[in-house]
């Protein structure tokens, strides 16, 4: 099991260590979450990275920052699951890529860029995946309309017998 005060010998904004039901997360500062994501893989076995995604945190009570986003990591050998959180603000929201770490890190983070427009730098190929090129806004933004802003007029219309 890993222990913080190791993490934070190795990791110095390793910020808080919490556990929700059998779950445990560790928060760290957005410049320092590349380096514990390495040593958490090559240091304490978190050789299996589950997921990645964001959530937005604008209105949210007490929220200070507006996207947390979270690293879902495994240890194939012990078992052990660990969530690793930041933060991170607009106008430029941006993260390192884990993909040098693992590489299922380049579809994750390109999710996570289509639905929330946070960057990964040094991404091998970051662009939409499930939302058409064309589309210039970030659906999972809580400040995004219902109904959109009027995007769905410049989209081909596709008939039925060309699909």
């Amino acid at each position: 099991m890993v222990e913080l005060s190791v993490l934070q010998t190795r990791v110095a904004s390793v910020l808080k260590e919490s556990q929700f039901r059998d779950n445990r997360r560790i928060d760290v500062s957005s410049g320092d979450v590349f380096g514990l994501l390495g040593v958490l893989k090559q240091e304490f076995g978190f050789d299996m990275l589950i997921d990645i995604t964001a959530v937005d945190c604008l209105e949210y009570p007490g929220a200070v920052d507006r996207f947390m986003v979270v690293y879902q990591l495994l240890n194939t050998e012990s078992g052990e699951r660990l969530t690793v959180r930041t933060w991170l603000n607009l106008p430029d929201p941006t993260l390192p890529s884990a993909c040098s770490l693992w590489r299922g890190a380049n579809w994750l983070e390109r999710e996570v860029y289509d639905m929330f427009g946070i960057g990964f730098t040094d991404h091998p190929d970051l662009r939409r995946i499930l939302m058409p090129e064309e589309f210039v806004e970030y659906p999972l933004r809580k400040d995004y309309p219902l109904k959109g802003r009027g995007e769905r007029h410049n989209f081909p219309v596709i008939t039925r017998s060309e699909s």
